[in-house]
């Protein structure tokens, strides 16, 4: 197989100025809610890059768990690499990438934690298995095998049965944006690239980037 060969041509859509939302969470929604209703797999997946103190990038799937007009949420360990990064470097990037639907959106902007009660309350709705491996797991540190970490996970039941409070280590982050740019292909790779930025006044301004 020859990898230079593998391409495509994007045909399916454009995405004009004209028809664009004036801020980018209407935006953002109309282009979720697209995604929701044509049946894509986790259409709430998404790449999330962040990077340490030394700048050195690390990359990873994450899911969205909310969203709005303060800032796009996922969940996670703190100690893990993910967390151990934003906490020297508060900073990231958020990619969804809809290639059934030729559409792309990528999202920067600062990371804060989401409040103790928001974290909370994800955590009591997340399935008894996956808050019990919230204690089980030592997300990114070395593990001796798989029986070592299922062993965790049944001292976890032990302990806690069904009742298991959210751990100290794990909760939310809200990435505030500054940036979010749609993506939509286009046919000769001249593609639709409208960015949102946020200006001084808290204002967002649009503007065409060159595919």
């Amino acid at each position: 197989m020859n990898l230079a060969n593998l391409r495509r041509e994007y045909m399916r859509a454009g995405l004009d100025e004209k028809d664009a939302a004036a801020e980018p969470f209407a935006q953002f929604t109309d282009w979720f809610d697209q995604a929701l209703d044509s049946g894509l797999h986790l259409p709430n997946a998404l790449t999330l890059a962040t990077a340490d103190a030394q700048g050195i990038p690390s990359a990873r799937a994450v899911l969205l768990k909310g969203y709005g007009p303060e800032g796009f949420v996922f969940y996670t360990n703190y100690e893990s690499r993910k967390g151990r990064d934003l906490d020297v470097n508060p900073h990231a990037c958020l990619l969804f990438s809809w290639e059934e639907l030729e559409r792309q959106i990528r999202i920067e902007g600062s990371v804060e934690k989401v409040s103790a009660a928001e974290s909370d309350a994800y955590f009591a709705s997340r399935p008894l298995g996956s808050r019990l491996g919230a204690w089980a797991s030592p997300q990114s540190e070395t593990v001796a095998d798989r029986s070592a970490l299922e062993a965790r996970f049944a001292e976890a039941q032990r302990r806690f049965g069904d009742v298991v409070p959210r751990p100290p280590h794990w909760g939310g982050y809200r990435l505030v944006p500054v940036a979010i740019e749609f993506w939509q292909g286009r046919e000769n790779r001249l593609h639709d690239r409208l960015l949102y930025s946020r200006e001084d006044s808290g204002r967002w301004s649009i503007k065409r980037l060159a595919p």
